[in-house]
C-alpha cells in the first residue's frame, strides 16, 4: 500500500478505535500503543485493503494474542499485585462510554477479571462485548469457525461469572462520584471515622508498585485496616501530596501528585452506598505515558 497521504489518513481514522481494542485486550496503554504502531507498519507494507477496519482489527487482535501469551509468564513473576494501567477517558480515549455497560467493560476491576481468560477467549469476549462483532466476524478474526467462536464465548462468560466478587454491581455514576469526593475529603483530613463511613466492612485495597517503591505487596482487607493504611500512607509520604478527582477508565478516580509529578492513582470501586474495593497504581512505569488518553508524569 505504501504511506500515501490517503493511506495515512485512512489509518488515522481508525487509530483511536484500534487503541481501544488493544487496551481492552492487554490492560496496558503502553503495550496498546506498541500494537497500534506495529499495525501501522503492517498497513504500510500491505497491498490494497478493501475493508480497512476489519483488516486492522484482525491484525491488532492477533498481535495482542501473541503479547498476552508471553505476558502471562511476566505477570506470574511480577512483584506484588499486578494491576492494569489506568487511562484517562474524559477525552474519549477508549471510545464512547455512554452506558453503564460500556463503562463496566473498561473498569480496572473488569480488566482484572479478564486475566482469568486465555488470550483467545479474551479476544472473542472483547470483540463480542465491546465491539459488537457477530460470531461469524469473530471467527474470521481468529481464523476459526462460528461454532468454535460460540464455544469460546460461552466458556469465557462462565469463567467470568464464577469469579469472586463478580456479582457486585457498581452504583450510579452521580452517586459514585459523591462517594469518591467524600472519600477524598476524609483522606485529606486524616478523618478515620469519616473514611469508615464510606468504606464497606470488607473493603479491600490492592497496590501495584512493581517492587519499584515501598508499598504493600499483599491485599489489605477490612475497613479498620484499610482506613489506617490510607491515612498513614498519605501522612508518611515524605512530601506534600495533592489528590485530584479525574475520570479514569470511565469512572471517577484520584490522581496523587507531589508538586506537578504524578506519583500514584487510586481507583475506587463502589457497591451500593459504600466503596468496596480500591486499586492503587504506584509503579512509575505505569504513570509516565504520553498517549492523549493515558496518564503522564507531568500534568
Amino acid at each position: 500500500m505504501g504511506v500515501t497521504g490517503d493511506a495515512v489518513e485512512e489509518f488515522e481514522r481508525h487509530r483511536s478505535k484500534l487503541f481501544g481494542l488493544a487496551y481492552r485486550m492487554l490492560g496496558s496503554a503502553e503495550e496498546a500503543e506498541d500494537v497500534v504502531q506495529d499495525a501501522f507498519l503492517r498497513w504500510y507494507h500491505a497491498p490494497a485493503v478493501e475493508a480497512p477496519w476489519a483488516w486492522l482489527a484482525k491484525v491488532a487482535t492477533n498481535l495482542c494474542v501473541n503479547r498476552l501469551t508471553s505476558a502471562r509468564a511476566r505477570r506470574e513473576s511480577y512483584v506484588g499485585s499486578w494491576l492494569p494501567e489506568p487511562v484517562r477517558t474524559a477525552d474519549g480515549a477508549l471510545g464512547p462510554l455512554d452506558s453503564a455497560e460500556q463503562r463496566d467493560l473498561v473498569s480496572l476491576a473488569f480488566l482484572v477479571l479478564l486475566e482469568r481468560l486465555n488470550p483467545v477467549e479474551r479476544a472473542v469476549f472483547v470483540l463480542r462485548e465491546a465491539f459488537g462483532y457477530s460470531h461469524r466476524e469473530v471467527a474470521e478474526v481468529i481464523d476459526s469457525s462460528e461454532a468454535n467462536s460460540r464455544q469460546l464465548y460461552r466458556r469465557a462468560r462462565l469463567r467470568l461469572a464464577d469469579a469472586p466478587g463478580n456479582a457486585k454491581r457498581p452504583t450510579g455514576r452521580a452517586h459514585r462520584r459523591d462517594l469518591v469526593e467524600s472519600f477524598l475529603a476524609a483522606v485529606e483530613e486524616g478523618d478515620l471515622r469519616g473514611l469508615e463511613k464510606v468504606l464497606a466492612e470488607d473493603v479491600t485495597v490492592w497496590v501495584d508498585s512493581g517492587g519499584r517503591i515501598g508499598a504493600a505487596r499483599r491485599p489489605i482487607c477490612g475497613v479498620h485496616r484499610v482506613s489506617r493504611y490510607l491515612v498513614g500512607a498519605r501522612s508518611t509520604a515524605g512530601r506534600r501530596v495533592r489528590l485530584l478527582v479525574a475520570e479514569l477508565n470511565g469512572a471517577p478516580g484520584l490522581l496523587a501528585l507531589a508538586g506537578e509529578e504524578l506519583i500514584g492513582v487510586l481507583v475506587p470501586e463502589t457497591t451500593g452506598d459504600s466503596i468496596s474495593e480500591i486499586r492503587i497504581i504506584a509503579n512509575p512505569d505505569k504513570l509516565r505515558l504520553s498517549h492523549s488518553g493515558a496518564l503522564s508524569g507531568s500534568l
